[in-house]
């Protein structure tokens, strides 16, 4: 199944996947350092950049902050107190529009994640290609239904979500008469171990629901995303930061650009080394197998009119002649001339 996240972009599974940097709130706030991972994305050959829409009014309730000042999972400490972190890293409406301008100008997808209707109204005025919804979301028809009126592609992320609550996700979407789905198979932790990931969960999500799977990368390098793509992913989603030691919720877990140049270009080579289900070779192999397979030659001399025996046959490079698995056309004739030793035996040679 194919789905087009724009008039330019067609993703299909088993091709080169769709790569999005998700730069998310690793930005921190500052213009020029968005613009610089903006750029950086785009130099290690990302399709996409992502970022989150939200505001300290839409994502949190004043309960959560009252009663967590800091998110005591995170792998750093930071400054003030939560609601304070969340006005430092939202991005106003202005920056959005900054934003999405800047990578129109470089030749990159802007995307984001709402995580209200506000924001599904201000990306849908900004023009973005598709909608992209957090794992946390997967249960909220709410913003769900709001999302799938848009009639843009939905890439829906199934984290810390049982079978069910995808198919519930998957039905509000399609209720709404949008049928441009796209499931990233997620794993909410930060990171995951190994034996949490469960990446035939990919191939389980392609044969139950029929719709273009994709995988959202938490995990620390780059191993599970190429391995991702090696099952066919048609997305891979990967947090993202020029410096892994910067002050911020994401940037210890996210790729640097060495990793992120990785995945992108690697996982492009694993979808177009796998190829067809057909048995096929190349032109390139056809014309080794003359060089590299074997062909019947002689262990010794011959008369003409002698009998080709078992024994008179060995086989040897180059494969030109009569391959060592049919020997039957050539066992038993007659040679019509004088042969020498380890000389190839064609079957013009016999009667």
């Amino acid at each position: 199944m194919k789905i087009e996240l724009s008039e330019k972009i067609t993703i299909e599974e088993y091709t080169p996947p769709y790569i999005i940097a998700e730069i998310g709130a690793n930005h921190n706030g500052d213009m020029a350092l968005a613009k610089n991972m903006i750029d950086a994305a785009k130099k290690c050959g990302t399709d996409a950049v992502k970022f989150q829409s939200w505001t300290t009014e839409s994502l949190i309730a004043k309960e959560e902050y009252e009663r967590n000042q800091s998110y005591d999972d995170s792998p750093k400490k930071h400054f003030g107190t939560l609601y304070e972190m969340v006005k430092k890293y939202h991005l106003s409406v202005d920056q959005h529009k900054e934003l999405f301008d800047y990578c129109n100008s470089v030749d990159i997808c802007f995307c984001s994640t709402a995580f209200s209707s506000q924001e599904v109204n201000m990306l849908e005025e900004l023009g973005v290609s598709f909608h992209k919804v957090a794992s946390m979301d997967i249960n909220n028809p709410f913003l769900l239904k709001h999302i799938a009126s848009t009639k843009k592609p939905v890439v829906l992320s199934t984290g810390m979500a049982d079978l069910n609550e995808i198919e519930l996700a998957v039905k509000t979407i399609e209720n709404e008469g949008n049928n441009s789905i796209v499931l990233l198979h997620c794993v909410s932790l930060y990171p995951p171990r190994y034996e949490d990931i469960n990446l035939n969960n990919i191939k389980m999500l392609r044969k139950h629901f029929g719709y273009p799977i994709g995988f959202s990368d938490h995990t620390l390098g780059y191993a599970v995303s190429l391995a991702a793509a090696a099952l066919g992913a048609c997305v891979i989603e990967k947090h993202f930061t020029t410096d892994k030691y910067l002050p911020g919720w994401d940037h210890e877990i996210s790729a640097d650009p060495t990793e992120m140049e990785i995945i992108a270009r690697e996982s492009k080579h694993i979808a177009i080394s796998l190829g067809a289900f057909e048995r096929t070779h190349a032109s390139a192999e056809k014309e080794m197998k003359k060089k590299f397979r074997r062909s019947l030659v002689l262990t010794r001399n011959l008369k003409a009119g002698d009998v080709v025996r078992q024994s008179d046959l060995t086989a040897k490079r180059p494969g030109t002649g009569v391959p060592p698995d049919k020997t039957d056309r050539i066992i038993g004739k007659t040679v019509k001339r004088d042969m020498e030793s380890d000389e190839l035996v064609r079957e013009e040679d016999v009667i």
